[in-house]
């Protein structure tokens, strides 16, 4: 396929694109976003394409992993981070009040937890905390990413157990 036609086809798909964006944001002007974000990385990605495949379900999957990479971004901002001693430690989501007293309580032992918990674990799980991708974490440990991702969900789920029998 030519430069030209790819540019067409793109084009034709532009009003099924902005439904669909529309029916993921539910909001015109973030559908507007993510139509034009999606272009963009559509035509960055050209040689990616294969002839023999569905060009518009092929647009549209990479519309929804945008979205979906966009979604989880604004799920790690809304993080509180407390600085520790030696590490970022612990998080609580943004709508849990800081002042709410058994928020304040279940935030101190969540942080004893991971305090407490080996260097091995505590040290991927905090940097994935602070917003480092798996990719990152490996890079910086110089361990294999599956390593990094096994760990953190050991973390996880070492966390959650602790913490519903205290």
């Amino acid at each position: 396929m030519t430069t030209l036609q790819f540019q067409e086809r793109i084009v034709n798909l532009q009003k099924n694109m902005f439904h669909f964006a529309l029916m993921l944001t539910d909001n015109k002007h973030n559908a507007e976003d993510l139509l034009q974000e999606t272009m963009l990385k559509v035509l960055d990605n050209r040689e990616k394409y294969q002839d023999n495949t569905n060009f518009k379900a092929w647009v549209l999957t990479i519309m929804r992993n945008i979205f979906i990479n966009n979604y989880r971004k604004i799920l790690r901002n809304q993080l509180v981070f407390e600085e520790s001693e030696d590490f970022i430690a612990v998080c609580l989501l943004q709508n849990c009040q800081t002042n709410d007293f058994e928020a304040s309580i279940a935030m101190e032992e969540i942080k004893f937890i991971i305090n407490n918990l080996q260097d091995n674990l505590k040290i991927p799980f905090s940097m994935y905390l602070s917003g480092y991708s798996y990719h990152e974490i490996a890079q910086k440990m110089d361990i294999p990413i599956g390593t990094v991702k096994s760990r953190i969900s050991t973390t996880r789920k070492t966390i959650q157990r602790i913490y519903e029998e205290s």
